[in-house]
């Protein structure tokens, strides 16, 4: 074997183990359950949406939520986890990022949705019923999307026996953008 390609193979073998584990992420299915994403379909049918997402899921955490941020990618958002499905209400205190706020049940089905919220508002904008999670995403993708209320999200944090999309049923996604 001569010595350039040798080099070369050498070259590609540590480039494929530096990247492995980017790799096995980008070699995920769009629709696949992970932590770090919430994947919502329609309810009337269409293709389903994913989303990077940042977790809230202590009391901290969801008070900050997005406050301060004045820029996301389409494709990202915050799921916030309550312990136990309740009635909640949010509001856009210091958060001048405009977002679709969707309230979500204990089975993943999106009850209600405050669409275009109002930066820096003090207005509690209520889930109208118990809300297991709540995902907020850029203002304006709830509406081009297709997901209002009905919409079912894929997500490890719910119950799998008793979601309405669990994350073992096959589906596609694709990101925003």
């Amino acid at each position: 074997m001569s010595r350039r390609r040798a080099a070369a193979l050498a070259a590609a073998l540590a480039l494929a183990l530096a990247g492995g584990a980017q790799g096995a992420r980008a070699a995920q299915p769009a629709d696949a359950c992970a932590e770090d994403a919430a994947v919502l379909r329609p309810a009337g049918g269409g293709a389903a949406a994913r989303f990077s997402v940042e977790i809230a899921d202590d009391p901290a955490e969801r008070a900050r939520g997005l406050m301060g941020r004045r820029a996301m990618p389409a494709d990202h958002g915050m799921l916030f986890v309550f312990e136990t499905p309740r009635p909640v209400a949010f509001w856009m205190k210091d958060t001048p990022l405009p977002l679709d706020i969707l309230f979500i049940d204990a089975r993943g089905v999106v009850t209600r949705v405050h669409e275009r919220s109002t930066p820096f508002s003090e207005t509690p904008l209520p889930s109208g019923g118990p809300a297991a999670m709540t995902l907020e995403i850029n203002a304006g993708l709830v509406r081009r999307l297709g997901l209002g209320p009905g919409a079912q999200l894929r997500h490890p944090r719910l119950d799998q026996t008793r979601a309405a999309w669990p994350c073992a049923a096959p589906d596609q996604a694709r990101r925003p953008g």
